[in-house]
């Protein structure tokens, strides 16, 4: 059965996305478009690739994703030194490692532009700063004067996840100068509206990394950082929550993983296989009554 899929952000907690995905495989769906932000749109891309769930998660279960962390050099080797990074370069990481990560693996299915994906079949959301507006990507780049079918996937992608502050934005050159990217999560963390918008052509189905809303315990809010994690979870939340009606929640499987961080880079063997079984576990009983 063809469906479209549309997938949450949620930095590492994304491997109980593919779960998630191999159980809806092994039960015969196929996506024909998917959308994603962040983490949500690594999946996309892997599937818009060609990328079987089998080896989606050998790529998550093998990687050390620390490797993937690359703070800039500096000549004074001092902590101090990664807030100057911070202040400077606007984040921890340069994620140059990260997008060059996307781009060998999307390589070994020769996807390297848009130009090798299906027109329509893939879109990731990504957040301009500069402009404060939403980028629904390749869609959005010819209002830059970006040719998609030039544009890379894995830059695309790196843009869609660049989780504000803890990696460097994206800097989008166009005539205008630079137009500063990060997270798509930041304004649409899981668009559902992307194929829920008057063309819709066939089922949807969305996987949310977290509970449904009577399921999310209130945020304890007790110093400065729990201050800033429950604000900024409440705004890459808010736009999608007054979406996501009783009627699109049917059509959703709630992934809830909210005791792992999205910037658990070491992730062990084990919270990497427990992520995957809440996935499993999640897409099968949504699929009971689906």
């Amino acid at each position: 059965m063809l469906i479209d899929g549309v997938f949450s952000g949620g930095g590492m907690k994304g491997i109980g996305l593919v779960g998630a995905y191999q159980v809806l495989e092994e039960k015969g769906y196929r996506f024909k478009r998917v959308a994603g932000t962040s983490a949500g749109a690594i999946l996309a891309c892997f599937i818009a690739a060609g990328f079987t769930s089998k080896e989606i998660e050998e790529l998550m279960v093998n990687q050390n994703f620390q490797a993937l962390l690359d703070p800039r050099k500096t000549v004074i080797p001092v902590p101090f030194m990664k807030w100057l990074n911070l202040y400077w370069g606007l984040g921890l990481y340069q994620g140059k490692a990260l997008e060059n990560w996307f781009l060998e693996k999307l390589a070994k299915k020769g996807v390297y532009t848009f130009s090798d994906i299906a027109p329509g079949t893939l879109k990731l959301v990504a957040s301009d700063l500069t402009n404060g507006k939403m980028l629904v990507l390749p869609d959005d780049l010819v209002k830059y004067g970006l040719s998609p079918d030039k544009f890379l996937v894995s830059r695309a992608l790196r843009m869609s996840c660049g989780i504000p502050f803890f990696f460097e934005p994206v800097r989008l050159k166009v005539s205008s100068g630079d137009t500063i990217v990060v997270d798509g999560g930041v304004l649409s963390n899981f668009p559902m509206w992307i194929f829920d918008n008057g063309q819709k052509e066939r089922p949807v189905v969305g996987l949310k990394l977290s509970g449904s809303s009577e399921e999310i315990e209130p945020r304890k809010i007790k110093n400065g950082l729990n201050l800033f994690e429950a604000l900024f979870s409440t705004m890459k939340n808010a736009h999608d929550d007054r979406y996501i009606s009783r009627k699109i929640e049917k059509n959703v499987i709630f992934i809830p993983v909210d005791e792992y961080s999205a910037t658990q880079f070491d992730l062990s063997d084990e919270m990497k296989a427990d992520l995957l079984l809440k996935g499993r576990k999640s897409a099968t009983q949504f699929l009971k009554t689906w």
